[in-house]
């Protein structure tokens, strides 16, 4: 028997229990948050789209070229909404998603590792890099303050 990937993990599990939390979600499978918001939002702009199509094929011929383009508006804003929000709220100051990739923040392992400001930075642009926006900017600024740890042990 083939192994599903996460996904399909995901949607089977979610299948099978539709009112399940992210995070009920991700400690069954053993997946990160990001998962299965991914995951979600591609279930809901896929049931979206289907239910407009399917008036589109129900009603096609009796539907003008302007009432299709409004339902097709319609899809693309259901379908970005479905996007953009979650249905957990992002803790942007305390426990930004960026920082927890991996199942640790940054900031406890910073911290276990007794790490000075400078190699705590290093870490935490090196840790973020992928998931932050701008991946290059933060490893030049991760080796920005390397050199700075590095030059504190030359003089």
């Amino acid at each position: 028997m083939k192994k599903l990937n996460k996904a399909q993990q995901i949607r089977n599990y979610m299948e099978k229990h539709p009112t399940a939390s992210t995070a009920k979600i991700c400690s069954a499978l053993g997946v990160e948050p990001p998962y299965v918001y991914a995951v979600r939002n591609k279930m809901k702009t896929a049931a979206i789209k289907e239910t407009i199509n399917t008036h589109i094929n129900t009603h096609g011929d009796s539907l003008s070229a302007i009432h299709k383009i409004s339902l097709l508006k319609e899809f693309a804003e259901r379908a970005y909404e479905a996007g953009v929000k979650q249905e957990e709220p992002v803790d942007n100051v305390n426990h930004p998603p960026h920082y927890k990739t991996g199942g640790m923040e940054t900031i406890d392992f910073i911290e276990a590792k007794a790490l000075d400001y400078n190699l705590g930075n290093v870490v935490k642009y090196i840790t973020r890099a992928k998931h932050k926006g701008n991946e290059v900017e933060d490893l030049k600024k991760a080796q920005w303050y390397l050199e700075r740890a590095i030059m504190k042990l030359h003089i």
